[in-house]
């Protein structure tokens, strides 16, 4: 219904606000590397930035499948499965508001 679908647009822009702020802390300091002075310091900034990097993609996939998600409201296909078409449960979407996937079809493809 229009009602739960203008809910579930609130929160995906929410969500989307909230990832782009993360993203702007995170690379504000992406400029500034301080130079490691021994071989355990070195070690310690490359793995320190190789976590800011996973954390950068993670956010960058998840407003990914925000904008989706906003995507399929707008043409009317949000909360049916990408694959089968069959409705997705609105407990599923209130849990995780991106979802393109009926749970069946998620645990399906999890498995390849």
């Amino acid at each position: 219904n229009q009602e739960f679908l203008e809910k579930m647009r609130a929160i995906l822009l929410e969500r989307k606000a909230q990832l782009g702020e993360l993203l702007a802390h995170q690379t504000e300091g992406d400029g500034v590397k301080s130079e490691a002075k021994d071989m355990g310091d070195q070690a310690l900034t490359s793995s320190m930035d190789k976590i800011s990097d996973s954390l950068q993609q993670n956010e960058i996939d998840e407003i990914k499948s925000v904008n989706s998600a906003i995507a399929r409201i707008d043409r009317g296909e949000y909360g049916l499965c990408i694959d089968c078409d069959e409705q997705i449960s609105q407990k599923r979407l209130e849990y995780s508001p991106y979802a393109a996937r009926c749970i069946v079809c998620q645990e399906a493809a999890e498995e390849h």
